[in-house]
């Protein structure tokens, strides 16, 4: 029965490597202990229960590694994601029923507003819709 848990110690771990998104890491670890239960015992009952018993703890162990490593990639905003939130200058007066255009970080987006912009008024990106700006009024402070 060794021979069965290398050979899926190999797949699963060929899988991993594949997918590179810790899907089949855990079985692995579990068919590698069964594969090294086989050389103690040749009760099948007892490999296939090590198998189970490695990859169920080794994922609640490792699980909470995981997830504090894969919290860490910070998301870099793309230029695009980098203006809401930001304040703009309308450039074309915006209708609620017509785009408008606005000046955000030397660049000229199209813009909508649920509300009437007139050139000069100051905004704030909401957010983005495809390629055209959401805003909305600059509260005064």
């Amino acid at each position: 029965m060794a021979i069965y848990w290398i050979i899926l110690f190999v797949v699963l771990l060929f899988i991993e490597l594949a997918t590179v998104n810790l899907v089949s890491i855990w079985f692995a670890i579990g068919a590698l202990a069964a594969f090294l239960v086989s050389f103690v015992t040749d009760s099948v009952l007892l490999e296939l229960l090590t198998f189970v018993v490695v990859s169920i703890v080794s994922l609640i162990v490792t699980l909470p590694l995981v997830k504090k490593f894969k919290n860490r990639e910070k998301v870099v905003p793309t230029n695009l994601d980098r203006v809401i939130g930001k304040s703009a200058t309308v450039t074309k007066d915006i209708l609620p029923d017509k785009f408008g255009e606005v000046k955000v970080y030397g660049s000229t987006w199209t813009a909508a507003s649920d509300e009437e912009f007139h050139v000069g008024d100051k905004v704030v990106v909401e957010k983005m819709d495809g390629v055209k700006l959401i805003v909305h009024r600059k509260e005064k402070n």
